[in-house]
């Protein structure tokens, strides 16, 4: 019975004894790659580009960039620059507007702030690309 052990009715043999130590070997090594991984995450806000947890912060912050690109504050790809859509920006200030007055009473004191501040600047940014004079075609007024 060196193998085995009568534990209560329980059979226990050498082979289960070995796969579970390789288990708890494996489960150890998987927590420190966690840890790692994590550790990591905290010092970079992602780990391999994927997304940290969702939050408040980068629900506005994603209105914000869409509101900017419509704005004509952003370049495309090929460093041409996007042509101002004030009624697309309008659609995103307003989507921004609609979650201060949802969570109003609901944010913690950064969050309340930093969503003032981001439809303060929006909103600044809307009334210069809406009152600016549209920039030289290059073309001079009656000419073809």
């Amino acid at each position: 019975m060196s193998d085995e052990t009568r534990e209560g009715g329980l059979h226990i043999d050498s082979d289960w004894k070995e796969e579970a130590a390789r288990e708890k070997d494996r489960l150890a090594e998987q927590e420190q790659h966690d840890q790692a991984a994590a550790a990591a995450k905290g010092a970079t806000g992602e780990a391999g580009g994927v997304p940290g947890a969702a939050s408040f912060v980068e629900l506005v912050n994603t209105l914000a960039f869409q509101a900017m690109v419509v704005l004509g504050g952003m370049q495309g790809p090929g460093g041409e620059q996007i042509p101002a859509n004030p009624m697309a920006a309008k659609h995103y200030i307003d989507l921004i507007e609609i979650l201060k007055t949802k969570t109003e009473g609901n944010l913690t004191d950064e969050e309340s702030r930093m969503l003032s501040g981001v439809l303060h600047e929006l909103r600044m940014h809307y009334v210069q690309t809406t009152t600016a004079p549209p920039p030289p075609t290059g073309k001079e007024p009656g000419k073809a």
